[in-house]
């Protein structure tokens, strides 16, 4: 008996489930926004040199003399000759180009960087943060550096939030990052400076990590065995649809100021409703406070139409039937046993690899949609659609083919993709198009297949530090890919080539990770070094200080967003303390 007999006895997946779940879900489709924000707010317009006013062409109407002939007066071409230059202007005026079908040798006039400034086309935005403090030519990498802050947050929030979650309760933090959410994503709609927006960002990232994992948890704690796969499923589309969402929005707000505002003011509303919640009664238990985790039992009894259960369950009944949790919260595990030996060290290097790549290469083709030529409200629309199929598809591979062909295909195709695009003209747009979708997919399909895997491959004891553990290196990755997009200003082609070879490497790392399509779930270090590190004695593996506690699981589990959680009852979200891996238990 467990405490998902419990939840059975107050009513299973009843009225209170329901509300539960689709409350701290719908934030989800602003997550979306949180992580792909960038693309607009820091879109870049076209732009060109501003022109001097020293000139006695000012004096010239539009009737006497068009507006790109006017330009070409003062602006050369690029090199490929189609649009002009964005970052320099001629030193002089050429006058005689402004005769028609003028076919004057500029080439060695002498130029210079844009010293009055830059004008901006406001067609596709009325406002960004590049236009505003003139993120562009030299400056331009500063925009990248907006995401790849933000992500560094995101990073930072796993590790902080995890563990004031261990501390303080999922609902407490929860709570709190909504309204961190809420104020600093709109305070960031009224940054004076680049500096005081990145700051600010940076907040804003880690409070997204705290809704994601402390909402994880809190949602599946009150969730019964037999209904996890289906609200799992379900749950993990929000953030698909949030892309889509953010899609609409961006397009309807041009401005970068009121979109901040927009997807962010929601949140005062989450925050405002979140007090509704229930803390989770099994870390209510584990951290001596029975009493509380009772009342919150009777209370969910009492909304799913339950009231008799009231006096049936009480402090003993409550114990004895989180006794097993109780007890495996006394073991203690640390990152070190996930390299100290054989089996777990083959595992883990592999698993980095494959967080990186995957993580890596994804961000990379989210976060430029303004190369492949077509609207970038359009290329976000789809990007998120495609994330449908992907799922669906991930899962009937993993189903038939297996966790590491599934796994190892995907990383490859997407980086076949990527390479391919390369080669593809800027004048094919559709193609282009299409095979960034394809790229996106697969990346996506990636990111659902190591989220299971993982949480195959780790044993129960040490999988929540295990699982904290690769998905940083997916943190890391999400922070380099914008960094990344810097190096077109040496050659077009190379992000692509980067991101690719990645993928590549990382598609070479999972054809060395063991399958575990229909294999019982390890429980212990000694279950992995048994069954995928090529034998070992028991003795060997106690001489080397592994644990050979039993685990509290051995099931089959599900992808949910933001974490992977077990069929019996481990939530593993990101950045868990392994001295507190009881306090995580479903």
């Amino acid at each position: 008996m467990g405490f998902a007999d419990l939840l059975n006895e107050v009513g299973g997946f009843g009225r209170y489930q329901w509300l539960h779940v689709t409350l701290i879900s719908f934030p989800g489709l602003l997550m979306a926004s949180q992580n792909l924000l960038n693309n607009f707010v820091s879109g870049i317009p076209d732009h060109h040199c501003r022109l001097p006013t020293n000139h006695s062409i000012y004096n010239l109407s539009l009737s006497q003399v068009d507006e790109r002939q006017l330009l070409r007066v003062f602006i050369p071409l690029d090199s490929s000759g189609n649009r002009f230059d964005r970052c320099r202007r001629y030193v002089e005026p050429q006058w005689q180009l402004l005769a028609a079908n003028s076919s004057a040798n500029v080439s060695f006039v002498k130029t210079e960087e844009c010293e009055d400034g830059w004008t901006y086309d406001h067609t596709e935005f009325e406002a960004t943060t590049v236009s505003e403090w003139d993120l562009v030519c030299s400056m331009r990498p500063l925009k990248q550096m907006i995401q790849t802050i933000y992500m560094g947050g995101v990073l930072a929030g796993a590790i902080v939030y995890g563990g004031l979650s261990d501390r303080f309760g999922r609902r407490t933090v929860l709570i709190w990052s909504y309204l961190q959410v809420a104020v600093l994503g709109c305070s960031c709609a009224f940054s004076p400076s680049y500096t005081v927006y990145c700051i600010l960002r940076f907040l804003c990232g880690m409070a997204v990590s705290g809704v994601i994992l402390n909402g994880v948890s809190l949602k599946v704690e009150w969730i019964p065995t037999k209904t996890r796969t289906i609200v799992g499923t379900l749950t993990s589309f929000f953030f698909t649809f949030g892309q889509m969402v953010l899609a609409g929005l961006a397009y309807w707000l041009r401005n970068w100021r009121t979109l901040h505002v927009v997807v962010c003011a929601p949140h005062f509303l989450f925050f405002a409703y979140s007090w509704w919640y229930s803390e989770s009664a099994r870390w209510l238990v584990l951290n001596g406070k029975s009493e509380e985790a009772l009342k919150n039992l009777h209370r969910v009894a009492r909304i799913n139409g339950k009231p008799e259960m009231v006096d049936k369950i009480t402090l003993e009944v409550l114990h004895s039937h989180m006794n097993k949790e109780i007890e495996s919260s006394r073991s203690t595990f640390t990152a070190y046993d996930l390299l100290r030996t054989r089996g777990m060290r083959r595992i883990s290097i592999c698993l980095i690899a494959v967080w990186f790549s995957t993580s890596f290469a994804y961000y990379g083709l989210a976060m430029d949609l303004q190369k492949f030529g077509v609207s970038i409200y359009v290329m976000q629309l789809i990007f998120g659609a495609v994330d449908i199929p992907a799922k669906l598809l991930a899962l009937g591979m993993l189903s038939f083919l297996g966790r590491r062909i599934t796994q190892a295909t995907c990383l490859f195709l997407s980086a076949v993709i990527i390479f391919a695009n390369i080669f593809v003209p800027t004048e094919m747009q559709t193609l282009r198009t299409t095979l960034a979708c394809l790229g996106k997919a697969s990346t996506s399909s990636s990111f659902t297949t190591v989220y299971l895997y993982t949480g195959e491959l780790y044993p129960t004891v040490i999988r929540q530090t295990g699982m904290g553990f690769v998905s940083t290196m997916a943190r890391v990755g999400s922070m380099a890919a914008p960094a990344v997009l810097i190096l077109d200003e040496v050659l077009p082609a190379l992000p692509s080539v980067v991101y690719g070879g990645a993928a590549v490497l990382a598609s070479g790392f999972a054809c060395f990770l063991p399958e575990t399509l229909n294999v019982p779930l390890p429980d212990t270090i000694e279950d992995v070094e048994e069954k995928w590190s090529g034998g070992g004695s028991t003795q060997q593996q106690e001489k080397e200080g592994v644990s050979l506690k039993e685990g509290m699981v051995s099931s089959d589990e599900l992808l949910i967003d933001g974490g992977v959680v077990s069929k019996e009852g481990v939530v593993l979200k990101e950045m868990k303390d392994a001295e507190k891996a009881g306090l995580h238990t479903l």
